[in-house]
């Protein structure tokens, strides 16, 4: 028996979050990273990208990253569980909580 390799949302790689400076306009954030999986519609300048992978019998990998930013749609800070290639451009942040950041 076979199982097949499984693969949902926004594939993020680290080439990706490497070219990511602060205070980049959300429209070249979007062309690098591509459309996020999830707008939050109470806050629009926050978007997510959320990649999941489980290859056959093996634990299922999830990642997820946030990007906000601010009224201006430049690129402000990012959180997430996927290694800042550039501490000196884009300070990492934790996740906010979910009670004052709700995603839908």
């Amino acid at each position: 028996m076979h199982l097949i390799d499984i693969q949902q949302g926004n594939v993020v790689t680290q080439e990706m979050l490497d070219r990511l400076e602060l205070n980049m306009p959300a429209k070249k954030v979007q062309f690098i990273m591509g459309t996020p999986l999830m707008i939050d519609v109470f806050h629009q300048h926050r978007w997510d990208y959320v990649y999941t992978f489980q290859e056959s019998y093996k634990k299922r990998e999830q990642r997820h990253i946030s990007l906000f930013f601010d009224k201006n749609d430049l690129l402000q800070r990012m959180a997430g569980d996927i290694k800042i290639g550039k501490p000196s451009s884009i300070k990492p942040a934790p996740l906010p909580d979910l009670d004052q950041e709700p995603i839908l």
